[in-house]
């Protein structure tokens, strides 16, 4: 009996019946809900084509909406990369069997999940003038990038420790047996099989921290929210139409990157085996998700 037939029972006639109303009702209603929505845009006066033809023009694309997505894909990436390396280094430090390393690495990450994202960016932009009585102008790019490594950064880190404690002990047992010191047990044991384990819940914090890179607006960083909701609407009095836009936008490069992140999951699932249960990304401070507390 193949592993498919033990986990699904395939759908009897009656079975099938009734998935396929319950298909046709769930798309009646998604229709329903959409035409309703479009038609409150036309009696709005939304879908006139003169709040529509900016986006038709050259130079709202070249000086407006492509320079705030480089902005946006800037922070984002370089974010990322700190944030990967801010994860590791705590993940591993919460892993550590002397207390003087896992105990303050531990507070480090609880103490940055729990704080909002957004008032975080505004502490690293005001904080220093603030707290100095000088004027210390952070820039906003600096602030968002701070911010977002900060927290995401400490969001993986606990993915990658949740990822590393999911490699059955018996791994780590086996290398031990080898001869391998704790440094190599993690390297050539636990960690790659780890990886795989944590590729989705990496890949879902790095869409969540491309998003985030919209809350830069608040702080006046010209990003492609900044752009869409501000500055694009100023000019043509279509924020409705500059907003679906934009969140069109954000919607092709989230599935852009999905895509490449599948893809690489599904290389690296095929280049190596693990025993390691696949880990999903924690939610907020003091909630469980995926052996992460």
């Amino acid at each position: 009996m193949s592993t498919t037939n033990v986990l699904f029972d395939v759908p009897g006639p009656r079975a099938r019946l009734r998935n396929n109303i319950l298909t046709l009702v769930s798309a009646v209603v998604v229709l329903g809900i959409a035409y309703l929505l479009i038609k409150g845009l036309a009696d709005k006066g939304q879908l006139a084509g003169k709040l529509w033809e900016p986006f038709l023009r050259a130079d709202v694309w070249t000086g407006q909406i492509i320079p705030g997505l480089f902005a946006t894909l800037q922070a984002a990436a370089l974010s990322a990369v700190l944030a990967l390396i801010f994860g590791v280094v705590f993940g591993l430090g919460r892993l550590s069997d002397h207390a003087w390393i896992r105990v303050p690495s531990g507070a480090v990450v609880e103490f940055f999940r729990a704080i909002p994202l957004l008032l975080l960016i505004f502490f690293v932009q005001a904080g220093p003038a603030t707290m100095s009585g000088y004027t210390l102008n952070v820039p906003a790019f600096a602030a968002v990038v701070v911010g977002l490594t900060l927290y995401n950064g400490s969001v993986l880190a606990e993915i990658f420790r949740a990822g590393i404690l999911s490699v059955p002990r018996g791994q780590s047992e086996a290398g031990y047996s080898l001869g391998l010191r704790k440094g190599g047990v993690m390297r050539l044991v636990l960690l790659p099989q780890a990886v795989t384990a944590m590729m989705p819940a990496i890949v879902s914090q790095m869409v969540v921290l491309l998003k985030d890179t919209a809350l830069g607006w608040v702080i006046a960083y010209e990003e492609l929210l900044n752009f869409g909701l501000k500055q694009i609407p100023a000019n043509f009095g279509n924020l409705i139409p500059s907003a679906i836009v934009i969140s069109v936008v954000y919607i092709l490069i989230n599935l852009l990157l999905s895509y490449l992140a599948n893809r690489l999951e599904n290389r690296s699932r095929r280049s190596r085996r693990t025993t390691a249960s696949v880990v999903m990304a924690p939610g907020a401070v003091g909630v469980s998700a995926g052996g992460v507390e």
